[in-house]
């Protein structure tokens, strides 16, 4: 399948600035499998996982020397280290610190070499040691498939150009819009991990794919006994459950655990945040850029990674709606709020994390509040996300009136079209907004 991280991943091979890339992002999100996919560009791969090859680990004992370290692999893995020609991969560096500090020497000492380092549970590792390798690492940040990957894994090439030429002002044809509608419904139910979409595209079978993202989450829940000591792995179960429950609401920590202090469930979000199932939205006064100087640290939303993980922990029965023809479905859950903040960040530059941040006011007798407020090039726009063709956008309207801003957005099931000062765009079109 072909995934957007392959275009930068190809400019990082022959880029004279090159250094030791560091694929972060949560698990099953298909960083080994993108990296597997590079290798076929290299005469020769190397693939160090440092879970299941732990013999490996006393190559990283002492001085961390890049010399003898790649000596010590050639040999072990009986493959020749040449500058240019092969490609290392350190996958799950997360269980082994030294190798993490050693990438720093490798930059410094071995910069011909093709290096790149993953893990799962990376960023906990990360954070013990935050001095690692300052200004001599280049990081990728990898998350699930869009849904413009997930139309090229369904060979989709041509309704994709189709729907990037689209705009307000030139709208898609109603039978493409249609198109493009079915195929969202069935991404909403698969959601953007690869091995869930994988799956759907060879046997066209949602219901294994529900299958699928249930293991999945065992998997990550699972996981949670890994993170720290701070926190029981039943209490963060019980934070991520109450994260699906609250999605689209600003987040309450009293309705996350009755017996969980503020700073216990305060803690859990930071770990679940960490590694990458979660996403927090923090609320700005957005009076203007940049939208993080506005940020008030009391009142935020959280959404999950991916909106099929969201949907299943959530509950959600997929026989109730797959043969529906309208789309009930995304009215469950905020389920469409989700999926827009979700694309948001999938379309954003790779090489730094990207925070979403929304708009809210309470005053007595007028209440107002605006999903998400972008900035693209250097204006402000706020974005105002609903799960049908239908609803008003009192909220958009007060909130350009009161920042004195002329041009709004409004996502939706509408083909592109355009109110006045509000642009509508396809909920299925979020690359069209960022682009």
């Amino acid at each position: 399948m072909k995934r957007t991280i392959d275009f930068h991943l190809d400019k990082w091979i022959t880029s004279p600035q090159r250094k030791v890339l560091l694929l972060r992002g949560a698990r099953q999100v298909g960083k080994t499998w993108s990296v597997r996919n590079l290798a076929a560009k290299f005469k020769y791969f190397v693939e160090v996982n440092f879970e299941a090859d732990r013999s490996v680990h006393q190559f990283f004992r002492g001085d961390l020397d890049p010399a003898e370290i790649c000596a010590n692999l050639a040999a072990f893995y009986k493959t020749p280290f040449k500058d240019g020609e092969t490609l290392l991969f350190f996958d799950e560096i997360q269980a082994c610190l030294p190798a993490i500090s050693s990438l720093r020497f490798f930059q410094e000492k071995r910069p011909g070499l093709h290096l790149v380092a993953a893990g799962s549970l990376l960023e906990f590792a990360l954070n013990e040691l935050p001095s690692f390798g300052v200004g001599r690492i280049q990081f990728l940040f990898l998350y699930p498939m869009s849904f413009k990957e997930f139309l090229l894994a369904n060979d989709e090439t041509e309704l994709l150009e189709m729907l990037r030429q689209a705009n307000p002002e030139t709208p898609l044809h109603e039978v493409f819009h249609e198109k493009l509608k079915r195929y969202l419904k069935k991404f909403l139910f698969t959601g953007g991990l690869p091995e869930v979409v994988d799956a759907f595209i060879h046997t066209n079978d949602l219901y294994q794919a529900q299958i699928i993202l249930d293991r999945l989450i065992t998997g990550f829940e699972d996981d949670f006994a890994k993170y720290k000591n701070r926190i029981p792995a039943y209490r963060l179960r019980e934070v991520f459950q109450a994260v699906a429950a609250q999605s689209g609401s600003k987040f309450s920590f009293s309705k996350s655990s009755e017996k969980m202090s503020v700073e216990q469930v305060k803690v859990a979000l930071e770990l679940l945040e960490m590694a990458g199932l979660i996403y927090m939205v923090k609320h700005s006064s957005a009076n203007g850029l940049p939208l993080g100087a506005g940020v008030n640290p009391k009142m935020f939303k959280v959404i999950m990674f991916d909106h099929g993980i969201f949907q299943r922990v959530l509950g959600l029965k997929l026989s109730e709606h797959i043969l529906a023809e309208d789309f009930e479905v995304i009215n469950k859950g905020f389920l469409a709020e989700q999926f827009a903040g979700t694309e948001l960040i999938k379309y954003s530059n790779p090489q730094s994390k990207t925070q979403l941040y929304y708009w809210h006011r309470e005053k007595q007798g007028s209440t107002a509040e605006v999903d998400y407020v972008i900035q693209k090039s250097e204006n402000l726009i706020p974005v105002e996300v609903k799960s049908g063709t239908q609803g008003k956008m009192q909220s958009l309207w007060q909130f350009l009136k009161e920042k004195e801003l002329h041009q709004g957005l409004r996502i939706s099931l509408e083909n592109f079209t355009h109110y006045q000062g509000v642009d509508v765009f396809p909920l299925y079109a979020i690359e069209n907004i960022v682009s």
